[in-house]
């Protein structure tokens, strides 16, 4: 089993490929990274089927595919969501996903005979990020990231070390109660969570409620036409004009500026990452509304000298896979894996 990756300077990457997974809500990508970049990425739907084992059976499939293009992989690292146990790659729940109780490193090293790393998946994004991305090249240390999707997750860095918790599932951001009294409840089973309030799973029920009292409005239409709203959708149509998508993603936005101040509070980072699927563009209909927030609700604004910046994923899609891979090599080199 590989523990936690030694304190001290960043290992050299070792110069062999190693597959990285994303196992999301909706999709699980999986790709080969060398050398600090994607040289093969794989996508598929996650199984919505009430079979944990079913999940298994598809990462195995995305990293069988990705062996036959390079058969000398080194490691497999995958970022999954929901309360991983670190090291042991033990996942015990996952609000949006069907495992439960699943022990997913064990499983896919008896799989593939491959040393594996199992993280959240915002802990990966993050190390993507930090690692290969905005923080590739740069002296940061502190590190906030998130990333807007079906849910939201995301990963802290605290002096150039991810920050995990006692038993690996700290740092869940995206279950920060922002508000308790919106009525909005999130998938993990309490109410007003950021996740409730700022995902893309927000953002389609927020368009479909808008279809309902407006219904005569460009969501109803493309409802009619394309069947219910997802999140995607409403974003997409806020990018083309319609007032009323962008007052919904402006919605998201207030919210998420109000986490981030919540998260910069407590940690003061130098820089705060957003990705995901619905952040990680930059979207100013998200990032406007949302740094607006942040800096109404910064404790101390006034005599702060520094203000962290809210930048968008240099990574974008990819950085959960990508950071799930550099997780495993680094690993493995600090392991002297040959």
């Amino acid at each position: 089993m590989f523990s936690q990756i030694a304190d001290g300077p960043l290992p050299v990457l070792v110069e062999r490929p190693v597959i990285g997974l994303d196992v999301g809500g909706t999709k699980i990508a999986g790709g080969v990274v060398t050398e600090g970049a994607l040289c093969r990425r794989i996508v598929m739907p996650t199984p919505r089927e009430e079979h944990q084992e079913r999940v298994v059976d598809a990462l195995c499939e995305v990293v069988a595919e990705l062996r036959l293009s390079h058969p000398d992989v080194a490691a497999i690292g995958v970022g999954a969501a929901g309360m991983v146990e670190w090291p042991q790659g033990r996942i015990r729940w996952a609000p949006n996903n069907v495992y439960r109780e699943l022990d997913l490193r064990e499983v896919l090293v008896e799989a593939t005979g491959l040393p594996v790393v199992v993280d959240n998946d915002g802990n990966a994004m993050a190390w993507g990020e930090y690692r290969l991305g905005v923080g590739k090249g740069t002296p940061l240390r502190d590190v906030v990231c998130l990333t807007i999707g079906t849910g939201v997750g995301g990963g802290i860095i605290l002096d150039g070390k991810m920050y995990r918790g006692r038993t690996g599932i700290g740092a869940e951001v995206g279950h920060i109660v922002v508000d308790p009294n919106s009525g909005a409840r999130c998938g993990c089973g309490s109410v007003g969570c950021l996740e409730a309030l700022a995902s893309g799973t927000a953002l389609e029920r927020l368009g479909r409620e808008a279809v309902c009292w407006e219904p005569e409005g460009a969501l109803a239409e493309i409802s009619r036409t394309n069947g219910p709203l997802t999140g995607a959708a409403v974003s997409a149509c806020a990018l083309s004009g319609d007032p009323t998508a962008i007052a919904l993603l402006a919605r998201i936005g207030y919210w998420l500026g109000i986490g981030i101040a919540n998260l910069v509070n407590l940690f003061e980072p130098e820089v705060v990452v957003v990705g995901g699927g619905l952040g990680g563009t930059g979207n100013k209909l998200l990032f406007g509304p949302a740094r607006s927030t942040f800096e109404s609700y910064l404790f101390g604004r006034r005599h702060r000298r520094d203000v962290p910046s809210i930048v968008p994923a240099l990574l974008g899609a990819d950085a959960g896979l990508m950071g799930a891979a550099a997780i495993a090599l680094e690993e493995a080199t600090s392991q002297a894996f040959e």
